[in-house]
């Protein structure tokens, strides 16, 4: 019995297993093929040989294991970056594993290869006095700064991740009230989030600023293409710098766009808003992941703190009184 080629199962692999059996996103289909791209060239090297002839068996455990040391020592990628490198090499194995019997055994030493535990940090969120220094700083008499700052209040208003707020299209939102907007995350997954007054002024004068067609992207660059997640990014930076001057804690903290995220979550729990609502709104698969908003907030805990029974506090320590003949009698020893 014959193992088919490399090259074929790579292909089925992208082509029939995850775009025709597992109708994954596209985005998931840019990660897997980014993580192949930096594996293949690194085993080619490895192995001073054309990525074209390389053979499955050329591609086991130890090559995985040297792969994910290289990109954390010598590309200095996080950890939880090395972990999806890793899901995309398991995900291919796990759908050879099944398809060729031969490869069983270095299928399963591959995928027995473990995802590496991290520290997880605090969760770093944007106070309301931040977010209204960041918000200042875009120039809104310009078609860029008007585009920035209505994406900004969109991002805190929604908890949006990056992408599905550079995604969203007019057609997914309702600008009468009840106003909300449809937003596609992780997994193809749906969910519909309200909608301020302010930022539906907002989307309306950029719209009547910027007009284009129902199915198109808002938010736009200045050639009329959609707005790239990197672009944000970079701009972003450049506000917080600026908003820093004023609010100095801004320049202790790493603002990137997934801050706005963890800020609307964090607010909705200071808000008094159930935990199963805020996993809805943000669109998290598992309440573990919501739950850590819960935890985000030092103000929330120490309100909930002060709301402890008093009576059941620690009492205070009683005050040290002075006895002269207990102090004499030491004396005496």
């Amino acid at each position: 019995m014959k193992t088919a080629s490399f090259s074929t199962l790579l292909h089925a692999f992208f082509h029939e297993w995850l775009v025709q059996q597992r109708n994954v996103s596209h985005h998931t289909i840019l990660s897997y093929r980014d993580s192949w791209r930096l594996f293949l060239r690194f085993v080619s090297q490895r192995q001073t040989r054309p990525v074209a002839t390389l053979s499955l068996a050329q591609l086991d455990a130890g090559e995985v294991l040297a792969f994910l040391n290289h990109i954390e020592s010598e590309r200095r990628v996080s950890i939880g970056t090395r972990n999806c490198r890793l899901a995309a090499l398991h995900s291919f194995f796990a759908f050879v594993g099944q398809r060729e019997p031969l490869a069983v055994s270095q299928c399963s030493e591959i995928l027995r290869i473990p995802m590496k535990r991290s520290v997880r940090p605090a969760m770093c969120y944007l106070d309301p006095d931040e977010i209204t220094a960041i918000l200042k700083q875009p120039d809104r008499s310009t078609p860029e700064g008007q585009r920035d700052h209505a994406l900004l209040a969109f991002l805190y208003n929604t908890g949006a991740r990056i992408q599905e707020a550079l995604d969203m299209c007019p057609r997914a939102i309702r600008f009468e009230s009840p106003a909300q907007v449809r937003l596609f995350g992780k997994g193809r997954k749906e969910r519909i989030c309200p909608l301020w007054p302010q930022t539906v002024s907002l989307l309306k004068a950029l719209r009547k600023r910027q007009p284009g067609p129902d199915d198109a992207a808002i938010f736009i660059n200045c050639y009329g293409r959609p707005l790239g997640a990197a672009g944000v990014r970079f701009k972003l930076a450049q506000y917080v710098r600026a908003a820093a001057r004023n609010v100095p804690s801004l320049a202790k903290k790493r603002i990137t766009p997934h801050i706005y995220r963890y800020t609307a979550g964090v607010q909705l729990v200071a808000a008094g808003v159930d935990i199963t609502v805020i996993r809805s709104w943000l669109g998290h698969a598992s309440l573990d992941t919501t739950n850590h908003y819960a935890r985000a907030n030092i103000e929330t805990k120490r309100k909930a703190l002060e709301g402890v029974d008093s009576s059941t506090r620690p009492n205070t320590p009683p005050r040290w009184k002075r006895n002269p003949e207990l102090l004499a009698w030491l004396d005496s020893l």
